[in-house]
Protein backbone atom coordinates (compact mmCIF):
# COMPACT_ATOMS: atom_id res chain seq x y z
CA UNK A 1 0.00 0.00 0.00
CA UNK A 2 1.54 3.27 -1.18
CA UNK A 3 1.45 6.22 1.23
CA UNK A 4 -0.63 8.99 0.63
CA UNK A 5 1.48 11.61 0.08
CA UNK A 6 3.88 9.72 -2.12
CA UNK A 7 1.29 8.82 -4.16
CA UNK A 8 0.56 12.60 -4.79
CA UNK A 9 3.66 13.54 -5.49
CA UNK A 10 3.94 10.26 -7.92
CA UNK A 11 0.95 11.03 -9.92
CA UNK A 12 0.69 15.09 -9.48
CA UNK A 13 1.52 15.94 -12.63
CA UNK A 14 -0.97 13.62 -14.19
CA UNK A 15 -3.46 15.14 -11.91
CA UNK A 16 -2.48 18.76 -12.66
CA UNK A 17 -2.83 17.92 -16.38
CA UNK A 18 -5.97 16.23 -15.79
CA UNK A 19 -7.33 19.86 -14.31
CA UNK A 20 -6.33 21.40 -16.99
CA UNK A 21 -7.52 19.94 -19.71
CA UNK A 22 -11.16 20.13 -18.02
CA UNK A 23 -10.47 23.51 -17.56
CA UNK A 24 -9.58 24.20 -21.51
CA UNK A 25 -13.64 23.68 -21.80
CA UNK A 26 -15.67 26.72 -21.79
CA UNK A 27 -18.87 25.33 -19.64
CA UNK A 28 -20.26 28.57 -19.24
CA UNK A 29 -23.70 27.96 -18.11
CA UNK A 30 -25.41 31.35 -18.43
CA UNK A 31 -24.56 31.51 -22.28
CA UNK A 32 -26.53 29.22 -24.25
CA UNK A 33 -23.94 29.70 -27.33
CA UNK A 34 -21.60 27.36 -25.06
CA UNK A 35 -24.44 24.94 -24.25
CA UNK A 36 -22.57 21.88 -26.10
CA UNK A 37 -19.58 22.97 -23.92
CA UNK A 38 -21.43 22.36 -20.93
CA UNK A 39 -22.52 18.87 -22.03
CA UNK A 40 -18.93 18.18 -23.20
CA UNK A 41 -17.47 18.99 -19.67
CA UNK A 42 -20.35 16.75 -17.81
CA UNK A 43 -19.34 13.99 -20.39
CA UNK A 44 -15.46 14.26 -19.16
CA UNK A 45 -16.28 14.35 -15.27
CA UNK A 46 -18.56 11.43 -15.82
CA UNK A 47 -15.49 9.06 -17.81
CA UNK A 48 -13.07 10.60 -14.72
CA UNK A 49 -15.51 9.48 -12.16
CA UNK A 50 -15.40 5.97 -13.59
CA UNK A 51 -11.80 5.87 -13.73
CA UNK A 52 -11.28 6.95 -10.43
CA UNK A 53 -13.21 3.91 -9.33
CA UNK A 54 -17.12 5.09 -9.24
CA UNK A 55 -18.65 1.58 -9.36
CA UNK A 56 -22.28 3.28 -11.44
CA UNK A 57 -21.56 6.51 -13.19
CA UNK A 58 -24.18 7.84 -15.09
CA UNK A 59 -25.38 11.41 -16.74
CA UNK A 60 -29.10 12.29 -15.46
CA UNK A 61 -30.50 14.78 -17.90
CA UNK A 62 -32.85 17.21 -16.98
CA UNK A 63 -35.01 20.23 -18.08
CA UNK A 64 -31.41 22.46 -18.18
CA UNK A 65 -28.35 21.11 -18.03
CA UNK A 66 -26.98 17.35 -17.56
CA UNK A 67 -26.57 16.40 -13.45
CA UNK A 68 -23.38 13.72 -13.40
CA UNK A 69 -24.13 11.27 -10.62
CA UNK A 70 -21.49 8.35 -9.28
CA UNK A 71 -21.49 5.94 -6.79
CA UNK A 72 -19.03 3.50 -4.79
CA UNK A 73 -20.40 1.21 -1.72
CA UNK A 74 -17.92 -0.49 0.85
CA UNK A 75 -20.92 -2.00 2.70
CA UNK A 76 -24.66 -0.76 3.39
CA UNK A 77 -23.70 -0.55 7.22
CA UNK A 78 -21.15 2.18 6.76
CA UNK A 79 -21.72 6.10 6.34
CA UNK A 80 -22.09 7.25 3.00
CA UNK A 81 -20.62 10.81 1.95
CA UNK A 82 -22.13 12.79 -0.69
CA UNK A 83 -20.17 14.96 -2.88
CA UNK A 84 -21.44 17.73 -4.70
CA UNK A 85 -20.14 20.14 -7.30
CA UNK A 86 -20.26 21.92 -10.38
CA UNK A 87 -18.39 21.71 -13.71
CA UNK A 88 -19.71 24.98 -14.89
CA UNK A 89 -18.20 28.39 -14.85
CA UNK A 90 -18.58 32.28 -14.63
CA UNK A 91 -18.88 33.96 -18.13
CA UNK A 92 -14.88 35.34 -18.53
CA UNK A 93 -15.81 38.96 -19.07
CA UNK A 94 -14.18 41.26 -19.39
CA UNK A 95 -11.77 39.25 -21.95
CA UNK A 96 -9.36 42.25 -22.36
CA UNK A 97 -8.23 42.07 -18.37
CA UNK A 98 -7.13 38.91 -18.59
CA UNK A 99 -3.15 38.38 -19.18
CA UNK A 100 -3.92 35.20 -20.56
CA UNK A 101 -7.41 33.80 -22.39
CA UNK A 102 -9.50 32.27 -19.91
CA UNK A 103 -9.78 28.75 -21.65
CA UNK A 104 -6.31 28.50 -21.96
CA UNK A 105 -4.51 27.45 -19.05
CA UNK A 106 -1.32 27.79 -17.92
CA UNK A 107 0.97 27.76 -14.81
CA UNK A 108 2.71 30.81 -13.45
CA UNK A 109 4.30 31.29 -10.08
CA UNK A 110 3.04 34.47 -8.05
CA UNK A 111 4.50 35.82 -4.91
CA UNK A 112 1.71 33.69 -2.84
CA UNK A 113 2.25 30.78 -4.90
CA UNK A 114 6.21 30.21 -5.74
CA UNK A 115 5.11 26.59 -6.45
CA UNK A 116 2.64 27.86 -9.65
CA UNK A 117 -0.95 28.30 -9.76
CA UNK A 118 -3.34 27.86 -12.60
CA UNK A 119 -4.73 30.73 -14.63
CA UNK A 120 -8.03 29.85 -16.00
CA UNK A 121 -11.74 30.05 -15.63
CA UNK A 122 -12.90 27.73 -13.23
CA UNK A 123 -9.96 26.97 -11.84
CA UNK A 124 -10.79 27.27 -8.40
CA UNK A 125 -14.96 27.80 -8.68
CA UNK A 126 -15.08 25.05 -8.84
CA UNK A 127 -13.31 22.93 -11.32
CA UNK A 128 -9.98 22.70 -9.06
CA UNK A 129 -12.08 21.88 -5.76
CA UNK A 130 -14.11 19.57 -7.36
CA UNK A 131 -11.98 17.31 -8.79
CA UNK A 132 -9.61 17.47 -6.09
CA UNK A 133 -12.72 14.70 -4.29
CA UNK A 134 -12.01 13.16 -7.89
CA UNK A 135 -8.50 12.17 -7.30
CA UNK A 136 -9.11 11.69 -3.84
CA UNK A 137 -11.46 9.03 -4.42
CA UNK A 138 -8.88 7.87 -6.90
CA UNK A 139 -6.32 7.54 -4.45
CA UNK A 140 -8.75 5.68 -1.63
CA UNK A 141 -10.21 3.02 -4.71
CA UNK A 142 -6.52 1.99 -5.22
CA UNK A 143 -4.97 2.04 -2.24
CA UNK A 144 -7.88 0.19 -0.74
CA UNK A 145 -8.43 3.01 1.40
CA UNK A 146 -11.90 4.17 1.19
CA UNK A 147 -13.58 3.10 4.64
CA UNK A 148 -17.51 4.00 3.45
CA UNK A 149 -20.47 4.86 0.50
CA UNK A 150 -19.39 7.64 -1.96
CA UNK A 151 -22.04 9.25 -3.87
CA UNK A 152 -20.95 12.51 -6.37
CA UNK A 153 -24.13 14.57 -7.81
CA UNK A 154 -21.92 17.05 -9.68
CA UNK A 155 -24.19 19.68 -11.96
CA UNK A 156 -23.81 22.14 -14.42
CA UNK A 157 -26.07 25.05 -13.22
CA UNK A 158 -24.58 26.31 -10.35
CA UNK A 159 -23.96 29.52 -11.64
CA UNK A 160 -27.49 30.15 -12.99
CA UNK A 161 -29.27 29.04 -9.61
CA UNK A 162 -29.31 25.45 -9.91
CA UNK A 163 -33.20 25.40 -10.84
CA UNK A 164 -32.32 21.49 -12.66
CA UNK A 165 -30.81 20.48 -9.24
CA UNK A 166 -33.70 21.43 -7.19
CA UNK A 167 -35.91 19.20 -8.94
CA UNK A 168 -33.80 16.32 -9.15
CA UNK A 169 -32.90 16.34 -5.69
CA UNK A 170 -37.09 16.73 -4.54
CA UNK A 171 -37.41 13.45 -7.26
CA UNK A 172 -34.19 11.72 -5.76
CA UNK A 173 -34.86 11.69 -2.22
CA UNK A 174 -33.77 7.61 -2.02
CA UNK A 175 -31.21 7.74 -4.32
CA UNK A 176 -29.01 10.50 -2.66
CA UNK A 177 -29.84 9.53 0.61
CA UNK A 178 -26.73 10.26 2.86
CA UNK A 179 -25.17 10.42 6.44
CA UNK A 180 -23.60 14.15 5.28
CA UNK A 181 -22.52 16.07 2.63
CA UNK A 182 -19.22 17.55 1.29
CA UNK A 183 -18.95 20.33 -1.02
CA UNK A 184 -15.42 21.98 -1.87
CA UNK A 185 -16.56 25.55 -3.26
CA UNK A 186 -15.53 27.84 -0.52
CA UNK A 187 -12.41 29.19 0.52
CA UNK A 188 -9.69 29.47 3.91
CA UNK A 189 -8.43 31.95 5.49
CA UNK A 190 -5.25 31.97 4.06
CA UNK A 191 -2.40 29.64 2.46
CA UNK A 192 -1.10 28.33 5.56
CA UNK A 193 -4.25 28.28 7.94
CA UNK A 194 -7.03 25.86 7.49
CA UNK A 195 -10.83 26.94 8.12
CA UNK A 196 -14.06 25.15 8.05
CA UNK A 197 -16.59 27.63 6.22
CA UNK A 198 -19.98 27.60 8.69
CA UNK A 199 -22.14 30.11 7.11
CA UNK A 200 -23.13 31.23 3.45
CA UNK A 201 -24.92 34.13 2.82
CA UNK A 202 -28.36 34.01 0.36
CA UNK A 203 -28.93 35.35 -2.18
CA UNK A 204 -31.53 37.32 -4.75
CA UNK A 205 -30.36 38.61 -8.38
CA UNK A 206 -33.04 40.32 -10.35
CA UNK A 207 -32.81 42.66 -13.56
CA UNK A 208 -34.49 46.30 -13.62
CA UNK A 209 -35.96 47.75 -16.74
CA UNK A 210 -36.69 51.58 -16.81
CA UNK A 211 -38.83 52.42 -19.79
CA UNK A 212 -39.57 56.09 -21.07
CA UNK A 213 -40.24 57.72 -24.49
CA UNK A 214 -40.73 54.92 -27.21
CA UNK A 215 -37.11 55.94 -29.03
CA UNK A 216 -33.90 56.99 -28.45
CA UNK A 217 -34.51 60.63 -28.64
CA UNK A 218 -32.08 63.62 -30.14
CA UNK A 219 -31.09 65.08 -26.56
CA UNK A 220 -31.03 68.57 -28.05
CA UNK A 221 -34.40 68.26 -28.98
CA UNK A 222 -35.84 66.68 -26.62
CA UNK A 223 -33.17 66.97 -22.98
CA UNK A 224 -34.67 68.31 -20.63
CA UNK A 225 -38.21 68.15 -21.61
CA UNK A 226 -38.41 63.90 -20.75
CA UNK A 227 -37.25 61.38 -18.55
CA UNK A 228 -33.62 60.25 -19.38
CA UNK A 229 -34.06 56.69 -18.26
CA UNK A 230 -30.40 56.48 -17.59
CA UNK A 231 -30.71 59.71 -15.40
CA UNK A 232 -33.91 58.00 -13.57
CA UNK A 233 -31.84 54.21 -12.89
CA UNK A 234 -29.30 55.87 -11.78
CA UNK A 235 -30.77 58.21 -9.20
CA UNK A 236 -33.04 55.36 -8.01
CA UNK A 237 -30.15 52.85 -7.22
CA UNK A 238 -28.52 55.68 -5.57
CA UNK A 239 -31.35 55.93 -3.23
CA UNK A 240 -31.01 52.13 -2.26
CA UNK A 241 -28.60 53.00 0.03
CA UNK A 242 -28.74 56.03 2.56
CA UNK A 243 -25.70 58.19 3.88
CA UNK A 244 -24.58 55.10 5.97
CA UNK A 245 -24.64 52.49 3.72
CA UNK A 246 -27.58 50.85 5.00
CA UNK A 247 -30.15 49.62 2.46
CA UNK A 248 -33.18 51.28 1.53
CA UNK A 249 -35.93 49.32 0.83
CA UNK A 250 -38.34 49.19 3.66
CA UNK A 251 -38.35 45.80 5.41
CA UNK A 252 -35.05 44.36 4.61
CA UNK A 253 -33.74 43.64 7.91
CA UNK A 254 -36.85 42.87 10.02
CA UNK A 255 -35.11 39.19 10.37
CA UNK A 256 -31.89 39.97 10.18
CA UNK A 257 -30.10 38.94 13.52
CA UNK A 258 -27.83 40.46 15.27
CA UNK A 259 -24.61 38.68 15.84
CA UNK A 260 -23.61 39.33 19.96
CA UNK A 261 -20.61 41.16 20.87
CA UNK A 262 -18.90 37.73 21.80
CA UNK A 263 -19.46 36.27 18.77
CA UNK A 264 -18.34 39.49 16.91
CA UNK A 265 -15.32 39.09 19.52
CA UNK A 266 -14.41 35.85 17.76
CA UNK A 267 -14.57 36.72 14.56
CA UNK A 268 -12.16 39.40 15.37
CA UNK A 269 -9.92 36.65 16.02
CA UNK A 270 -9.20 35.14 12.65
CA UNK A 271 -5.97 36.75 11.24
CA UNK A 272 -6.66 39.36 8.88
CA UNK A 273 -4.78 42.37 7.78
CA UNK A 274 -6.67 45.50 6.49
CA UNK A 275 -3.53 47.15 4.94
CA UNK A 276 -2.49 44.00 3.44
CA UNK A 277 -6.36 43.68 1.99
CA UNK A 278 -6.52 47.59 0.67
CA UNK A 279 -3.18 46.68 -1.19
CA UNK A 280 -4.18 43.68 -2.77
CA UNK A 281 -7.02 45.45 -4.03
CA UNK A 282 -5.49 48.60 -5.02
CA UNK A 283 -7.90 50.81 -2.98
CA UNK A 284 -7.23 53.62 -0.76
CA UNK A 285 -10.09 52.74 1.69
CA UNK A 286 -12.48 50.25 2.83
CA UNK A 287 -16.45 50.97 2.68
CA UNK A 288 -19.45 49.54 3.50
CA UNK A 289 -22.10 49.74 5.89
CA UNK A 290 -21.31 51.98 9.18
CA UNK A 291 -20.43 50.47 12.45
CA UNK A 292 -19.76 46.81 11.17
CA UNK A 293 -16.00 45.87 9.99
CA UNK A 294 -14.83 44.43 6.44
CA UNK A 295 -15.07 40.98 7.68
CA UNK A 296 -18.25 41.56 9.07
CA UNK A 297 -19.88 43.58 6.38
CA UNK A 298 -18.98 41.09 3.67
CA UNK A 299 -20.06 37.81 5.69
CA UNK A 300 -22.79 38.33 8.80
CA UNK A 301 -24.42 41.48 6.64
CA UNK A 302 -26.44 41.44 3.70
CA UNK A 303 -25.84 43.57 1.02
CA UNK A 304 -27.20 45.18 -2.23
CA UNK A 305 -24.88 45.45 -5.42
CA UNK A 306 -25.15 46.64 -8.96
CA UNK A 307 -23.59 43.77 -10.49
CA UNK A 308 -24.12 45.11 -14.43
CA UNK A 309 -25.42 48.71 -15.65
CA UNK A 310 -26.43 49.58 -19.45
CA UNK A 311 -28.17 51.54 -21.79
CA UNK A 312 -27.88 54.30 -25.09
CA UNK A 313 -24.75 54.76 -27.02
CA UNK A 314 -21.59 53.01 -25.56
CA UNK A 315 -19.67 52.83 -28.53
CA UNK A 316 -16.57 54.76 -29.96
CA UNK A 317 -17.18 58.72 -30.40
CA UNK A 318 -20.34 60.19 -29.75
CA UNK A 319 -24.08 60.21 -30.29
CA UNK A 320 -25.90 62.55 -28.20
CA UNK A 321 -28.82 60.32 -27.72
CA UNK A 322 -31.64 59.86 -24.56
CA UNK A 323 -32.03 56.24 -24.81
CA UNK A 324 -35.56 54.58 -24.48
CA UNK A 325 -34.82 52.44 -22.22
CA UNK A 326 -32.16 51.46 -19.37
CA UNK A 327 -31.14 48.36 -17.52
CA UNK A 328 -29.49 46.86 -14.52
CA UNK A 329 -28.51 43.60 -12.72
CA UNK A 330 -28.33 43.68 -9.19
CA UNK A 331 -27.62 41.24 -6.08
CA UNK A 332 -28.76 41.27 -3.20
CA UNK A 333 -26.59 38.67 -0.45
CA UNK A 334 -28.46 37.94 2.19
CA UNK A 335 -28.04 36.59 5.97
CA UNK A 336 -29.14 33.63 7.55
CA UNK A 337 -33.40 34.10 8.29
CA UNK A 338 -34.11 36.03 5.29
CA UNK A 339 -35.89 34.60 2.81
CA UNK A 340 -35.05 35.68 -0.34
CA UNK A 341 -38.36 35.10 -1.78
CA UNK A 342 -39.61 37.50 0.47
CA UNK A 343 -36.72 39.71 0.05
CA UNK A 344 -37.16 39.89 -3.80
CA UNK A 345 -40.78 40.75 -3.32
CA UNK A 346 -40.21 43.87 -1.19
CA UNK A 347 -37.15 44.96 -3.52
CA UNK A 348 -39.61 44.85 -6.31
CA UNK A 349 -42.28 47.04 -4.59
CA UNK A 350 -39.62 49.38 -3.37
CA UNK A 351 -38.37 49.98 -6.87
CA UNK A 352 -41.72 50.04 -8.28
CA UNK A 353 -43.06 52.68 -5.65
CA UNK A 354 -39.65 55.00 -6.26
CA UNK A 355 -40.00 55.43 -9.83
CA UNK A 356 -40.94 59.08 -10.99
CA UNK A 357 -43.49 59.81 -13.06
CA UNK A 358 -42.64 59.36 -16.98
CA UNK A 359 -41.31 56.27 -16.84
CA UNK A 360 -42.20 52.20 -16.10
CA UNK A 361 -40.61 49.80 -14.10
CA UNK A 362 -40.01 46.16 -14.56
CA UNK A 363 -38.15 43.60 -12.26
CA UNK A 364 -36.97 40.34 -13.65
CA UNK A 365 -36.19 37.63 -10.72
CA UNK A 366 -33.17 35.60 -11.99
CA UNK A 367 -32.27 33.00 -9.24
CA UNK A 368 -31.64 33.03 -5.37
CA UNK A 369 -31.25 30.79 -2.38
CA UNK A 370 -31.22 30.76 0.82
CA UNK A 371 -28.51 31.38 3.66
CA UNK A 372 -26.88 28.46 5.59
CA UNK A 373 -25.53 28.09 9.09
CA UNK A 374 -24.05 25.06 10.18
CA UNK A 375 -22.73 23.96 13.94
CA UNK A 376 -19.62 23.12 15.00
CA UNK A 377 -20.41 20.46 17.18
CA UNK A 378 -21.35 17.40 14.95
CA UNK A 379 -19.28 14.76 14.06
CA UNK A 380 -18.96 15.93 10.37
CA UNK A 381 -17.52 19.51 11.26
CA UNK A 382 -15.33 17.22 13.82
CA UNK A 383 -13.74 15.46 10.91
CA UNK A 384 -13.25 18.53 9.04
CA UNK A 385 -11.59 19.88 12.00
CA UNK A 386 -9.42 16.59 12.06
CA UNK A 387 -8.81 16.16 8.41
CA UNK A 388 -7.21 19.63 8.23
CA UNK A 389 -5.16 19.59 11.36
CA UNK A 390 -3.25 16.40 10.03
CA UNK A 391 -2.58 17.83 7.03
CA UNK A 392 -1.77 21.33 7.43
CA UNK A 393 -0.69 20.27 11.71
CA UNK A 394 -2.88 23.92 12.43
CA UNK A 395 -5.82 24.48 14.51
CA UNK A 396 -8.73 24.85 12.24
CA UNK A 397 -10.56 28.10 12.18
CA UNK A 398 -14.43 28.16 11.78
CA UNK A 399 -15.12 30.90 9.08
CA UNK A 400 -18.46 32.84 8.18
CA UNK A 401 -18.85 32.76 4.12
CA UNK A 402 -20.01 36.10 2.40
CA UNK A 403 -20.65 34.00 -0.60
CA UNK A 404 -23.53 32.11 -1.58
CA UNK A 405 -24.44 28.53 -2.17
CA UNK A 406 -27.78 28.59 -2.61
CA UNK A 407 -28.59 24.34 -2.89
CA UNK A 408 -26.91 24.32 0.71
CA UNK A 409 -30.32 25.12 2.27
CA UNK A 410 -32.38 22.54 0.17
CA UNK A 411 -30.07 19.82 0.95
CA UNK A 412 -31.31 19.88 4.54
CA UNK A 413 -34.66 20.58 4.13
CA UNK A 414 -35.17 17.85 1.24
CA UNK A 415 -32.11 15.36 2.73
CA UNK A 416 -32.05 16.13 6.09
CA UNK A 417 -28.37 16.36 5.49
CA UNK A 418 -25.90 18.66 7.32
CA UNK A 419 -23.16 20.29 4.66
CA UNK A 420 -19.68 20.76 5.66
CA UNK A 421 -17.43 23.04 3.27
CA UNK A 422 -14.13 22.36 3.56
CA UNK A 423 -12.73 24.83 1.03
CA UNK A 424 -9.09 24.71 -0.25
CA UNK A 425 -9.59 28.14 -2.30
CA UNK A 426 -8.25 32.00 -1.19
CA UNK A 427 -9.77 35.20 -1.36
CA UNK A 428 -7.29 35.99 -3.62
CA UNK A 429 -7.80 33.54 -6.17
CA UNK A 430 -10.12 36.05 -8.23
CA UNK A 431 -12.82 34.06 -8.62
CA UNK A 432 -16.10 35.22 -10.93
CA UNK A 433 -13.17 38.05 -12.02
CA UNK A 434 -10.16 38.20 -14.64
CA UNK A 435 -7.45 35.92 -14.05
CA UNK A 436 -8.82 33.90 -11.76
CA UNK A 437 -6.73 31.27 -10.53
CA UNK A 438 -5.90 27.94 -8.04
CA UNK A 439 -2.64 27.83 -6.20
CA UNK A 440 -1.20 24.14 -7.42
CA UNK A 441 -0.16 23.67 -3.69
CA UNK A 442 -3.96 24.03 -2.66
CA UNK A 443 -5.30 21.77 -5.40
CA UNK A 444 -2.64 19.14 -4.14
CA UNK A 445 -3.15 20.14 -0.46
CA UNK A 446 -6.89 19.22 -1.39
CA UNK A 447 -6.29 15.76 -2.70
CA UNK A 448 -3.88 15.06 0.59
CA UNK A 449 -6.58 16.27 3.41
CA UNK A 450 -10.07 14.77 2.04
CA UNK A 451 -9.25 10.69 2.39
CA UNK A 452 -8.70 12.06 5.89
CA UNK A 453 -11.80 13.59 5.97
CA UNK A 454 -13.35 9.79 4.95
CA UNK A 455 -11.38 8.34 7.95
CA UNK A 456 -12.25 10.35 10.48
CA UNK A 457 -15.89 10.59 9.66
CA UNK A 458 -16.29 6.99 10.02
CA UNK A 459 -14.38 6.82 12.86
CA UNK A 460 -16.55 9.32 14.50
CA UNK A 461 -19.83 7.57 13.49
CA UNK A 462 -18.96 4.40 14.93
CA UNK A 463 -18.55 5.94 18.41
Amino acid sequence: MQDLTDYIKDHQDRFINELIELLKIPSISADSAFGHDVIRAAEVIKNALGQAGCTSVEICETEGYPIVYGERTVDPDLPTVLVYGHYDVQPPDPLNLWDSPPFEPIIRKTALHPEGAIFARGASDDKGQMYMHVKALEYMVKEQQLPCNVKFMIEGEEEVGSNSLVTFVKEHKEKLANDIILISDTGMIAKDIPSVTTGLRGLSYVEVEVAGPNRDLHSGLYGGAVANPINVLAKMIASLHDENNHITIPGFYDKVQELSRKERDAMAEAPFNLDAYKKALDIEDVYGEKGYTTNERNSIRPTLDVNGIWGGYTGEGAKTVIASKAYAKISMRLVPHQDWHEITRLFTTHFENIAPKGVRVKVTPHHGGQGYVTPIDTIGYKAAEKAYETTFGKKTIPERSGGSIPIVALFEQELDSKTILMGFGLDSDSIHSPNEHFGINNYLKGIETIPYFYKYFTELSKK
